[in-house]
């Protein structure tokens, strides 16, 4: 182990003119990256940093504020659930949006509280892989975290085997949910065309490019103007919170509202599944994806200052914000969506772009409604693009159809979630010392993470269903295909090359400093 006089002779320094005003010693890391003194955050942001092997390269400009700005506008849970209306339009219906979204939000709060107690832990961007890596059994640590990382000697070779696992999954859950919300953004300025000239003839390479163009912009943004990203989320959250407002009044004004049998009671079938239960469990993909991927945060942990208390604080305040907002959408659409039938037939591709129009039966209210969303979920795609960069950059340091797309993303980042809490649930049956951290579950940590368990493995399961029978090419939910090709490439990969070259974060770990 390096002492300290060790670590200090391997840091260089220099003098450099700050703010014009005075001179200030800057530091150089081993890497030779440098972050100025009042960018690498509190004494414990350091300390984590050399318990968990790392050293400072990003700047800390993120506070709990900003944090809860990233949060709530990645994840845009009441326009993504505006935007996957259809999924529970077709299978399950208004009733099976009020009582599953409150279902999944407690399910969601219990798996984040989970994950939230181990960025404690372990404030660092690799978040899943890097928890498996160091939680897991040994004898299946490097492997698992190899796999969810990509996806977000026996004794020695398969503790190679499982953290490699989990970087795969959560990678790959990241990817695809940056690709979904590009599709939304791109298929929605569609179908906003759509709606104010009838002669437009929806081409589907047409949505392609636009999607192509939302995602340079994004990552255009996050090469040059990173810098500003906080800054840019205050802005986007305020717009993300009073957007809401201005899309729900005009509809609990304008709209026809179903009575509560209709909105709360009423299950339907539109995918023509063997029973009615069935079609609402495939539904339940609509508050799931909306309320999927609030460990976004986890992976911008070396960016934050005072990380170990500030991200739990700001994924759990970014599920109750979102929660509560997804919420009131929820209901909204319940009472005013009107007939299920009519509105899956929309020339739009969306149905919420025609409650839109057929509450306010105007072309400007509608577009203005719209823009709202496309702003809100082009912000999203810009911290996906970072969430998603860091995640992949951390992994690396190591060296190692819209329904299909969705399902990919959630069932990926399912799958991360997951294996990490269950690598937690072994480590506390089996009585072993949890690192310190300051954001603790308590007594309740046990229960609270097996119940999270138990809420995943159903939610993973049906996510990879079609919403309709019978299945045909077109409405195949190809998610399956996509996941099941990834873990196998994974596989052969990890035991052709990766597992004589990757390295699990917990080697590098020092618990004991």
């Amino acid at each position: 182990m390096d002492t300290k006089e060790s670590r200090d002779s391997k840091v260089q320094t220099y003098v450099v003119n700050d703010d014009a005003t005075d001179h200030q010693m800057d530091e150089l890391d081993p890497t030779g990256v440098l972050v100025k003194p009042k960018w690498r955050g509190t004494d414990v942001d350091k300390m984590d940093m050399e318990v968990l092997g790392r050293h400072q390269v990003l700047r800390r400009n993120f506070r709990f504020l900003s944090m809860l700005g990233f949060g709530s506008t990645l994840i845009c849970t009441w326009e993504i659930l505006l935007g996957n209306i259809l999924f529970i339009s077709t299978d399950g219906g208004t009733a099976d949006l009020f009582w599953g979204y409150i279902v999944v939000l407690i399910g969601v709060g219990l798996t984040y509280a989970s994950l939230a107690e181990m960025s404690s832990m372990a404030p660092t961007a690799g978040g899943q892989y890097h928890w498996v890596s160091e939680f897991a059994p040994p004898r299946y640590q490097k492997f698992l975290s190899y796999i969810v990382g990509r996806l977000h000697d026996s004794l020695t070779k398969l503790p190679q085997l499982l953290t490699t696992h989990i970087g795969w999954i959560c990678m790959t859950g990241w990817q695809a949910g940056l690709l979904s919300v590009g599709f939304l953004v791109g298929t929605i300025i569609q179908g906003l065309i759509v709606l104010n000239n009838p002669s437009y003839v929806f081409e589907r390479w047409h949505g392609t490019l636009l999607v192509w163009a939302i995602t340079a912009f994004c990552v255009i943004f996050n090469t040059i103007l990173a810098k500003r990203l906080p800054a840019v989320e205050g802005v986007v959250l305020t717009i993300h919170i009073m957007g809401l407002f201005a899309i729900v009044v005009p509809l609990w004004v304008l709209s026809p509202r179903a009575t509560a049998n209709e909105a709360l009671l009423t299950f339907s079938n539109g995918g023509n599944w063997p029973t009615t239960g069935l079609s609402a469990m495939i539904g339940l993909l609509t508050p799931m994806g909306s309320l999927c991927g609030f460990d976004c945060a986890v992976h911008m942990s070396e960016e934050v200052e005072d990380a170990s208390r500030t991200l739990p604080r700001s994924i759990m305040w970014s599920v109750y914000l979102n929660g509560a907002m997804g919420f009131i959408m929820a209901v909204t659409m319940c009472y005013t969506l009107g007939d299920l039938q009519e509105l899956v037939k929309t020339p739009t591709g969306y149905p919420f772009i025609q409650v839109f129009y057929n509450a306010t039966n105007s072309y400007a209210a509608t577009n203005i409604m719209t823009a709202i969303m496309i702003i809100t979920l082009t912000a999203c795609c810009l911290s996906e693009v970072a969430t998603s960069s860091r995640q992949l950059w951390s992994f690396a340091r190591d060296r190692a159809a819209l329904n299909a797309i969705v399902s990919l993303g959630v069932v990926s980042l399912l799958s991360s979630y997951y294996i990490t809490i269950a690598c937690l649930v072994w480590r506390r049956l089996r009585g072993e010392p949890l690192p310190p951290r300051r954001w603790s579950l308590g007594k309740y940590g046990l229960g609270m993470n097996i119940a999270s368990l138990l809420f995943l493995t159903p939610i993973w399961f049906f996510a990879f269903w079609p919403l309709s029978t019978p299945v045909e090419p077109s409405t195949m939910n190809w998610a399956v295909l996509m996941y099941g090709a990834v873990i196998i490439w994974a596989l052969v990969y990890y035991f052709v090359w990766a597992k004589h070259s990757y390295v699990g974060p917990v080697t590098v770990v020092k618990r004991d400093l």
